[in-house]
């Protein structure tokens, strides 16, 4: 710990977004990064803590204490191989992670502003592939085959670490290139593209096989084609929204948005008749959640005329939230960089009915503001009326409110579930230690063989 007082004489400093003005108008990365000065300043806040919490929250188990200490004092190297023992992309979750380990932080839980590790991450893992320190380790594979079915996080986590233990891993994926939901969920102004693909290329080059454009429906017979057989789907079925006029054109789930626009980036085309645009429109957004947010930072771009969101929750407090002490995960008001862009935000609202015009298209959807009373049985409070059915105008209306959790057969020995899959929707960290779990599972089972 080279700086030990620096916690009381640093204020945390954020790299912040481009501006408003010039982000809206296309879709590069809206966050910035901090010189090189900055950041080694930036860690040396980290105290070295006698219990580090941040290490126990993050679902990766990161040494931050470790890695921040090397990062202060420009060991950049160092730094990343202290983070590549627990966390096999740094690229990916320093750049869209929630920083489950800032909220446990004790400058956090003390002065409200934390380290900042996500920050810090991300800057690491830059830097490694800028010097050269992120290189291509090519193990000697043995005869063990393993099938990954899916490539988003979980899935490639699983592949990274059993490639690596020497298993020939070949990964199948319905898609047209790897990445789940960091390539057709996640918008590229949080995440450019150009990321998954540099590291897909390095594990293609360690030895991985991808198999793009497969739907794997048929789970036993692959089964008996190898191994081992990890099922990292994810959730692929959104939650719906069965009410009056759902069949009207121009209500869509947001992924039906946000994985288009995302291919569209990509060089694909779509007629006009495909095409899921908010330009010109006013856009109603039903749920309150990232997914959410994404869709409004996208219809931004898009050029849309307004945004709306709604929630049926109610509306969290600012700053700090009684009902989730520490060490619960404060659910306060998350204000995103989508959201500082433009929109109207309202909480405690339920959506009755999808309105319509004389051409089968949604023009408006009627709501009503609601309230929630306590349960006198427990469980879950009950939803009562606060207000009289209202109707907010829009033309394009996106179903951000989740997904569901998949149910699974019964499979052969060799089969494993993991991340989201297995778990129902979660974050992105979580799939990947769901991954990097589903590997060690996989190599014990397949060492028993020998």
């Amino acid at each position: 710990m080279g700086n030990p007082k620096a916690f009381l004489t640093v204020p945390r400093k954020e790299a912040g977004y481009r501006p408003v003005n010039d982000r809206i108008h296309d879709f590069g990365e809206v966050e910035q990064t901090l010189n090189t000065r900055d950041r080694q300043e930036q860690a040396s806040r980290c105290m070295d803590c006698g219990v580090p919490f941040c290490h126990w929250a993050c679902p990766l188990g990161n040494k931050d204490p470790e890695w921040n200490d090397a990062l202060y004092h420009g060991e950049w190297e160092k730094a990343y191989k202290i983070l590549r023992k627990t966390n096999p992309f740094p690229e990916f979750t320093g750049r869209i992670c929630p920083a489950l380990c800032e909220k446990a932080c004790v400058l956090y839980l003390t002065t409200g502003e934390a380290v900042t590790n996500r920050e810090n991450e991300c800057a690491i893992a830059e830097r490694a592939y800028q010097e050269g320190y992120v290189t291509v380790r090519r193990p000697q594979h043995g005869d063990k085959r393993v099938a990954v079915i899916g490539a988003g996080p979980a899935g490639l986590a699983v592949t990274e670490k059993l490639n690596q233990k020497g298993y020939v891993v070949t990964v199948f994926d319905k898609n047209e290139a790897a990445g789940g939901l960091l390539r057709y969920g996640i918008p590229n102004f949080k995440l450019n593209k150009s990321v998954i693909d540099r590291r897909i290329s390095i594990m293609e080059q360690e030895g991985v096989t991808f198999k793009y454009g497969e739907q794997i429906d048929d789970v036993s017979a692959i089964a008996a084609d190898y191994d081992a057989v990890v099922i990292a789907t994810g959730t692929p079925t959104a939650r719906n929204l069965n009410v009056p006029g759902r069949e009207l054109k121009g209500v869509h789930l947001a992924l039906e948005l946000l994985s288009q626009q995302n291919r569209v980036l990509a060089g694909a085309e779509f007629s006009k008749e495909e095409r899921v645009t908010a330009k010109g429109k006013n856009v109603l957004v039903i749920g309150g959640g990232d997914t959410g947010s994404d869709c409004i930072g996208t219809a931004h771009r898009q050029g849309c005329k307004s945004v709306t969101q709604i929630e049926i929750m109610p509306k969290p407090p600012v700053g700090h939230n009684a009902n989730t002490p520490w060490p619960n995960w404060p659910v306060i008001l998350k204000t995103t960089s989508s959201h500082e862009e433009g929109c109207t935000r309202r909480w405690n609202i339920n959506t009755l009915e999808f309105i319509g015009d004389a051409e089968g298209r949604v023009s408006a959807v009627r709501v009503q503001p609601i309230d929630w009373k306590p349960n006198p049985e427990g469980g879950r409070p009950i939803m009562v009326e606060a207000g009289e059915p209202e109707e907010i105008k829009a033309e394009l209306v996106l179903l951000a409110m989740g997904f569901l959790k998949p149910e699974h057969p019964e499979y052969p020995d060799n089969v494993f579930v993991c991340g989201d899959a297995k778990s129902g929707a979660s974050l992105v960290v979580r799939a990947i230690a769901g991954g990097l779990k589903a590997a060690d599972d996989v190599d014990k089972y397949l060492s028993h063989d020998e």
